[in-house]
This record gives structure tokens, C-alpha cells and sequence, in this order.
């Protein structure tokens, strides 16, 4: 494998750390040795020394989220996110990726979403053609919102107009690119689709992204892939908390009582904390889950889901457990990828609700 110094200055220090063992929501849902950041990280110096074909390996690459609480863990400074996603730009580059990923990135260079969707539903593409008029703000949905997660968008888009909020929707949507880097990281192909979606971005002053996935490439890795968008970027809940600080959005006590689950997107890349918990409370009573804020555990996605369906149900049921275990039965969720796999994990005994549907209530 062709890989950076630096990657390999960092699998060469993780490959035998055991800092972070404890840490990896996929290895804890499995219990698999293999889905610790030191088992990646030894199995990629064994190809770089030749003794294994990359391969042999490229299925427990896949099975990393990306999350970076291995980052977030390590005193030390090393990054096991660093060179799981440049191994993956590898095998793309090698042309070594597993088929079930490579049918995800047809999609995306075909479709413009991983999921190889067409066509939006009615009530979104209804609620959308509300807003088709050109404002000075603009409210991004994202792929998994768009294609997956539709009832989120419109209820996202009902929450803003209760504010009195004028933005602008497009039909034709540039994909942000989240879900290439994720796939295949640094690929050309993945900064073309960013550099599109920055060009439809810039034609307004201001831009709501919905999803926090979208947010952090945004707002960091296209900064880091020297791509510029002109308009001011806002995460959907630090435009919420600027609305209810205003009075735009008016309290209103729902009488639940609720616990909030931190995207680790918003939480880790962004640093946005206390956003989100300012328009909870404003409607509801806030408890807070033991490992929260920067500390956060993933609770699935929907983009895995698609190849590891059974492990992130479990990584989600885990989530659900820590709430269960605080004696919670509400969890607010920012993320529609996030509420999405809770869901998915079929918990009658905890209720999953949206930022924006809680605004609604």
C-alpha cells in the first residue's frame, strides 16, 4: 500500500496500544477483538510489511464508524480515523473494494446518494416546492433526510416556518459529499461532489445544514480540502437556539422529561455542545446520559446499515441500554441518521424523538 508517513507513523503507534480498547462502540456491540482500533491498526501494518494482502482486511476497515472516540480517548494524540480513511482511499484507488461498497460509491457518482435513489417522496417534495422561491437562506436537507428519513425534513421544514423563518428549499439538491468521504475518503470524486454542492451553497448568504453528517464536512473537511463556501453556515441546532434565545421559537413545557443523545459530528468535530440543549429545554425537562457532550457514544447510522445492518442495530440497542439503565425512557435525537437506527432497534419501552418534533409537540 502507498500510504502517507503519517499514517504510518500512526498505525505503527496503535498497533499495540490498548488506550483505547474500551472505547469502540462497533467493538462493543460485537465484542470482537478485530473491531478495536488496535486490531485495525496492526492488521494494516501487516500489509504494509507484505505478510497479508490488504484484502484480507478490508471488511474490518468498513467496520469502523469513523466516530472518533478513539481520537477523543487518546492522550497520546494518535488518530486511528486518520488511516482507516486513507487504507480506504487506498483500496479504492487499488480498485480492492468490497463490492458491497463499491455498489454504495456507484450510487453516489450515479444518483447522488449512496442509496441509489431517484425520486423524493410526495410529502417531502410538497413540502420543499413550499420554499422553491429563491430567499437569502437556504435549508439543506442532506441525502439521508432527502431519500431516507423524509417525515424528518418536513417536520425540520414545519419547524422553521413556525418560527416565521423565510429559506429557500432546492429540488435539485448537490449531494455535500459526506457520504464519499465516508466511503472512499480523499477521492477526487468526493471533492468534485463537495466542490458542486459549495457552488450551489455560495448563491446564498446564509445555509441551515439539517443533518449533522453534512455539517462537519462543511464546516471542517471542506476548509481541509481547500473548498470555500461564501455563505454563512449554520448547524440546524445552533440556528434553533439562536431562534429560541430570540423568542422566534416560543417556550412551550411539554411535560417530558427527556434525555439527549450528542451526535458525535456536532459533539467531537464541531465542538457544538449546549445548542441543542437549549432548545430542549425550552420544552422539555433535560437529564443528561452518563457519557455525553465530547464524550458521546454513536448510536448507528443508516449509511452502515446498508452493508452491517444486524451490527448497528446493536450498536443502537447499547445506546438505548445506557438510557434504560439511567431509568430514561425519551431520548432527543439532532440527527436523522441517528433517530433513524434507534428506531430501527424496535425498543417499545423507550419513545425516540426528534429535535424538530419536539419543537412541534
Amino acid at each position: 500500500m502507498n500510504l502517507s508517513d503519517k499514517c504510518k507513523e500512526h498505525v505503527d503507534s496503535c498497533r499495540f496500544c490498548w488506550m483505547c480498547h474500551h472505547i469502540c462502540p462497533i467493538g462493543n456491540a460485537t465484542g470482537h477483538e478485530r473491531n478495536t482500533a488496535r486490531a485495525r491498526a496492526l492488521g494494516i501494518s501487516l500489509v504494509n510489511r507484505e505478510a497479508i494482502k490488504l484484502e484480507e482486511i478490508i471488511d474490518n476497515i468498513y467496520e469502523c464508524a469513523t466516530c472518533g472516540a478513539c481520537v477523543h480517548d487518546c492522550v497520546t494524540g494518535w488518530d486511528p480515523v486518520l488511516f482507516t480513511k486513507e487504507v480506504r482511499l487506498e483500496a479504492a484507488l487499488e480498485g480492492t473494494l468490497p463490492e458491497y461498497i463499491s455498489r454504495l460509491v456507484d450510487n453516489c457518482l450515479d444518483t447522488g446518494n449512496a442509496y441509489g435513489k431517484k425520486d423524493v417522496c410526495e410529502c417531502l417534495l410538497n413540502a420543499i416546492r413550499r420554499h422553491k422561491e429563491k430567499t437569502p437562506t437556504l435549508l439543506y436537507l442532506g441525502t439521508d433526510t432527502r431519500y431516507m428519513a423524509p417525515e424528518q425534513g418536513v417536520k425540520a421544514i414545519e419547524a422553521l416556518e413556525k418560527a416565521g423563518v423565510n429559506f429557500t428549499l432546492l429540488e435539485g439538491e448537490a449531494a455535500s459529499g459526506a457520504e464519499l468521504d465516508f466511503l472512499i475518503g480523499a477521492a477526487e470524486e468526493a471533492k468534485e461532489q463537495m466542490t458542486k454542492a459549495a457552488e450551489q451553497m455560495s448563491e446564498f448568504d446564509t445555509v441551515i445544514v439539517l443533518e449533522p453528517s453534512d455539517a462537519k464536512v462543511i464546516k471542517r473537511t471542506y476548509k481541509e480540502y481547500g473548498i470555500e463556501v461564501s455563505a454563512k453556515v449554520y448547524t440546524f441546532t445552533a440556528f434553533l437556539a439562536e431562534l429560541c434565545d430570540s423568542g422566534k421559537i416560543a417556550k412551550c413545557d411539554s411535560g417530558l422529561t427527556v434525555v439527549f443523545q450528542d451526535p458525535y459530528q456536532l459533539s467531537r468535530d464541531l465542538q457544538e455542545t449546549e445548542e441543542a440543549r437549549r432548545v430542549i429545554s425550552a420544552f422539555a425537562t433535560l437529564h443528561e446520559m452518563h457519557l455525553n457532550r465530547a464524550e458521546t457514544v454513536f448510536a448507528g447510522n443508516i449509511l452502515m446499515a446498508e452493508y452491517c445492518p444486524e451490527v448497528i442495530k446493536q450498536v443502537a440497542k447499547r445506546r438505548i441500554s445506557n438510557a434504560k439503565s439511567l431509568g430514561e425512557s425519551i431520548i432527543v435525537t439532532a440527527s436523522a441518521a441517528e433517530y433513524t437506527a434507534l428506531k430501527r432497534a424496535g425498543d417499545e419501552g423507550v419513545r425516540i424523538i426528534s429535535l424538530q418534533e419536539l419543537i412541534l409537540l
